[in-house]
């Protein structure tokens, strides 16, 4: 769905920079607060988790490495601009999941509170990267494309795949955690489902 769109209403360079550094923020933080739990997620991030948690490899590495095709598909998808920013805020998520753990301590959570707080927190750092044409590969992009392209809510598709990765938890997690990581990922995905609708906001 093309849409067109105001300069008034275009995005700066500083304004995209500030997202990016916010989303992939939010997005680190609550990816904190779920692994604390011992709790896994959805999306590239959820694959990303169960390899490094089966593999003991750095999980921002692995995170990078699992989104190199989903870079390939935004690119062919929404062109060079979206792209490059996508490397760009994935490559910040990669590093901030690296250094958090090094700043923040997280002695205990309780795993709902962690699964809905952590799930929300990682919706909204997604929701501001989607509104300034960006996003951190994997399944949110082909979930965007599905609703420019064919009218299907990016929320609602993303929660299906995101659920599915969240239940393949239960090959490395207990079923209890298993468990909380599928409500996380509802909760991530229902702020996308709520606030991401077509039309409804215009900044590019």
């Amino acid at each position: 769905m093309s849409m067109v769109t105001s300069p008034s209403l275009a995005h700066t360079r500083l304004e995209d920079a500030v997202a990016l550094l916010t989303g992939t923020l939010f997005v680190a933080l609550g990816l904190l607060l779920l692994k604390a739990a011992g709790l896994g997620t959805g999306g590239t991030a959820g694959i990303a988790f169960l390899i490094s948690t089966s593999t003991g490899l750095a999980f921002g590495l692995v995170f990078f490495i699992v989104n190199v095709p989903f870079f390939v598909f935004a690119f062919l998808a929404f062109g060079r601009a979206y792209l490059l920013k996508s490397i760009v805020a994935t490559a910040l998520l990669s590093a901030e999941s690296l250094l958090l753990p090094s700043m923040i301590a997280i002695g205990h959570v309780e795993p709902m509170l962690a699964a809905v707080l952590g799930g929300l927190l990682v919706g909204m750092g997604l929701l501001a990267l989607i509104r300034h044409r960006t996003g951190l590969g994997g399944f949110g992009v082909m979930a965007v494309w599905c609703q420019e392209r064919f009218g299907w809510r990016a929320g609602k598709v993303q929660m299906a795949a995101d659920s599915l990765v969240a239940t393949a938890a239960i090959f490395v997690l207990p079923p209890a955690q298993v468990a909380y990581s599928v409500v996380g990922a509802v909760a991530l995905n229902l702020v996308l489902a709520l606030y991401h609708k077509p039309g409804r906001y215009m900044g590019v």
